[in-house]
């Protein structure tokens, strides 16, 4: 299957650079270009790409905005989106993940990083730049600027079950479903239907989703 992506940045020079290692890639073609968020918007609702990789500052309408559109419950856009800045900043990661991004990615991260968050994304799994995910994992707990307090261990109307609070955790702790059925001795299957089920119980999106919502309700133990 070839995964067909949209590459929305203010910067021709990085949008170039990015379908360049994109194009590379056997299984990735690149449909679409912005250069705007209101562009970018307008052409991910047209073009209907798996993966859109959206910058966060962009002019008309920035990233965030844009995934937030996209993937609000009533927009119908079923691709993915994964963040691709330079800034480093708690406003913009958590927001974008919260908004239902898939991936956090920093510019200075590489071409290899880029190629498997396009795949990861798509494969229902996410990628975060290594350099964020401890900062921003202990701010979600609540010590953290703009997040907020932690929720705790909320009441669910579907609440999870042993296991799956368990899996939670792991996929909180950055896990795959290969390093958890490993860990579990179950197999990656079953690790993917718990994984699905705790989704739908939590109300989240992804992977990412999930890993937000086990720190703030303590079912992840490790930073």
């Amino acid at each position: 299957m070839t995964i067909r992506v949209l590459i929305a940045d203010d910067q021709e020079m990085v949008r170039r650079g990015m379908r360049r290692i994109l194009e590379s890639q056997a299984d990735i073609e690149v449909i679409g270009e912005a250069a705007n968020g209101a562009d970018a918007l307008e052409t991910a609702q047209r073009l209907r790409p798996d993966v859109a990789l959206l910058d966060v500052r962009m002019p008309r309408m920035d990233g965030l905005e844009v995934t937030r559109n996209l993937l609000s419950p009533t927009a119908g856009f079923e691709g993915k989106v994964v963040i691709v800045t330079t800034f480093d900043l708690d406003e913009y990661v958590y927001p974008a993940l919260r908004y239902g991004a898939s991936g956090f990615l920093l510019k200075r991260s590489g071409p290899t990083l880029l190629v498997e968050a396009v795949r990861a994304a798509v494969a229902g799994d996410s990628l975060i730049s290594p350099s964020v995910t401890v900062r921003l994992l202990r701010h979600v707990t609540g010590n953290g600027p703009g997040v907020g307090a932690a929720t705790g261990r909320e009441t669910l109307i579907d609440p999870l079950t042993k296991r799956e609070i368990e899996i939670a955790g792991k996929v909180a702790e950055g896990l795959t479903n290969a390093d958890i059925a490993s860990e579990m001795f179950i197999s990656p299957g079953t690790v993917k239907t718990h994984v699905a089920s705790i989704q739908r119980k939590l109300g989240v999106r992804n992977r990412v989703g999930i890993a937000v919502r086990a720190w703030e309700m303590g079912y992840a133990t490790k930073c």
